[in-house]
């Protein structure tokens, strides 16, 4: 991998983590484009990972400190409340990260096909969640462990975390301004932590073939797009433009199925 494909790896990493048309897809497609090698360029998978998330702190970090300091008031508040149902929304990822981890790890293997049936899937969520109007009903505990549901389903590349989540929570009825805030905030600690296990655990270490520059060109472009990406995504969710996307998703879906 050289500085221009990290560049272009970072772009599309920072851009589709916040679109609804699965980062994880377009990250496997761009490395059998470039013939990137997948174990080689883990470290930099996980460098792009960590620009992103800390791009929604930027975006959100308002909304987080207003959290947190709710949070130490140590009584059952509303910011209380919303942190807990982001804790139970975490508990069906942390589920899938506990006990099919090297189940999940062994679909990032270079198969494009299956991206591409998993695509197929993200354009289908993502017309439902389009045709679905939503309503004005705030997010409770239930429907907080259901996104979370489509959250830890999205841990398959070609399926987008933030559509799955979004039309899952439109599709049970809930605000649309809220979804988009909920939905992205709730990605920020599983990111976080599967980074550090990863750290903590040597995998970068023994893995990393990939120099100190390309990292930082990578984590620089994902961060910047990232930025804006995070930002757009938020007005087209309150737009209700998420059919555009699963337009995208399903010819990015068959044209991968069929060159692939």
């Amino acid at each position: 991998m050289d500085i221009f494909e990290a560049l272009i790896l970072g772009l599309i990493q920072g851009l589709t983590e916040f679109l609804p048309v699965s980062s994880s897809g377009h990250l496997e497609i761009t490395k059998a484009i470039f013939g990137v090698d997948a174990e080689s360029s883990f470290s930099f998978s996980v460098a792009v990972h960590g620009a992103t998330v800390l791009s929604t702190i930027v975006v959100f970090w308002q909304e987080i400190v207003r959290l947190i300091r709710g949070t130490l008031e140590f009584k059952y508040n509303e910011e209380t409340r919303y942190i807990l149902k982001i804790g139970i929304s975490l508990i069906p990822v942390m589920i899938v990260g506990l006990f099919f981890k090297d189940k999940v790890e062994s679909y990032y293997n270079g198969n494009i096909v299956f991206v591409g049936f998993m695509l197929l899937i993200t354009a289908g969520l993502l017309v439902l969640g389009s045709v679905i109007k939503g309503s004005k009903r705030s997010i409770n505990y239930l429907d907080a462990f259901v996104i979370g549901i489509a959250q830890a389903l999205a841990v398959l590349p070609g399926i987008s975390r933030s559509g799955a989540t979004i039309s899952t929570g439109l599709l049970i009825g809930n605000n649309r301004n809220e979804l988009a805030r909920f939905s992205f905030l709730m990605v920020l600690i599983p990111v976080i932590g599967a980074n550090l296990i990863e750290i903590l655990g040597g995998d970068l270490r023994a893995e990393n073939t990939v120099g100190p520059a390309i990292l930082i060109a990578g984590f620089v472009s994902a961060f910047i797009t990232g930025y804006m990406a995070c930002r757009w995504m938020i007005n087209i969710v309150k737009r209700g433009k998420l059919y555009w996307f699963g337009i995208y998703c399903l010819i990015l879906g068959i044209v991968s199925i069929l060159v692939f």
